[in-house]
């Protein structure tokens, strides 16, 4: 089996989309060489509630997650923040084969943040020091953007100082 990993590839995907002014769509995709998977979320705004949730998983070997459109329908009410991941396994299940599942919603999650964020990155100052300290303030100001992305990745100059707790 040792041979065959040079054959694996995988493609995974976060997106949103607002076809309105109080919704946010957000779909994680992932495309393997075992697994075709999607889970696409319905988030209203201001308030950040998860209003629907839905989605397909099928892998090569497992199979299909039979419930997952069950499983999936206890997110809806979730406020979309921080722990998410937690929450997450806590109403879809913690079982091995359900990690990459909660690894997606919390993706889409994530995007919810950041397509938020997005929007408050436009009002950055021009100068790079500047630009620098508003970042950096930025993460400071919302722990949920720690990690989230390369630029608030720990280690990375603008988080070097911040001290997010476990």
């Amino acid at each position: 089996m040792a041979e065959n990993i040079l054959y694996f590839s995988m493609n995974r995907c976060t997106s949103v989309e607002q076809p309105d002014a109080d919704t946010l769509v957000s779909t994680c995709r992932l495309q393997d060489t075992l697994t075709s998977a999607a889970v696409t979320l319905t988030v209203k705004l201001p308030d950040l509630n998860i209003q629907a949730a839905s989605g397909r998983f099928r892998h090569a070997v497992r199979g299909e997650i039979a419930d997952i459109a069950e499983r999936l329908e206890k997110l809806q009410g979730v406020r979309v923040g921080s722990g998410m991941l937690k929450i997450i396994e806590g109403l879809i299940g913690e079982e091995a084969d359900l990690s990459q599942l909660a690894y997606m919603v919390e993706e889409a999650c994530h995007g919810v943040i950041l397509t938020l964020t997005k929007r408050v990155l436009v009002h950055a100052p021009d100068d790079a020091a500047g630009m620098f300290a508003f970042y950096a303030n930025m993460v400071k100001d919302n722990i949920r953007l720690y990690n989230r992305c390369a630029a608030f990745a720990e280690g990375t100059p603008l988080v070097a100082d911040l001290k997010p707790s476990a």
